[in-house]
């Protein structure tokens, strides 16, 4: 079974799936439709780790991972679409855990900071 999230926090293995099928036709001429059943976890995963940047999939992850300010002034109105889109959709599956556990973090620091 393959998980849903990825380690990459720039892509998504579901929602990006159409991107994936498109990347691995395009770099290594792998119909992923067909042989997605057939094929091992390992393999897929190390194919997918070495999509290149000229690829579908590889063209959607750096416009959502520049952090680059010169760079990002030059994006286009859909580059910044696809980019706020992507980090507002990651905003939004931080748990209320997560959240209070960096909360408590900030807390310690300060009162470290602060001598207590």
């Amino acid at each position: 079974m393959i998980p849903r999230g990825s380690s990459d926090p720039y892509y998504d293995l579901i929602e990006d799936y159409n991107l994936i099928v498109s990347s691995f036709q395009s770099q290594y001429g792998i119909r992923l439709s067909r042989e997605i059943n057939t094929m091992p976890w390992d393999e897929f995963r190390d194919l997918l780790v070495g999509i290149a940047p000229d690829t579908a999939l590889g063209r959607i992850v750096a416009i959502r991972a520049e952090e680059d300010e010169e760079m990002l002034k030059h994006f286009s109105r859909e580059q910044h679409r696809i980019r706020n889109a992507w980090r507002s959709r990651k905003a939004k599956q931080v748990t209320g855990e997560d959240m209070d556990a960096m909360l408590n973090h900030m807390k310690d620091l300060f009162l470290s900071m602060a001598g207590r």
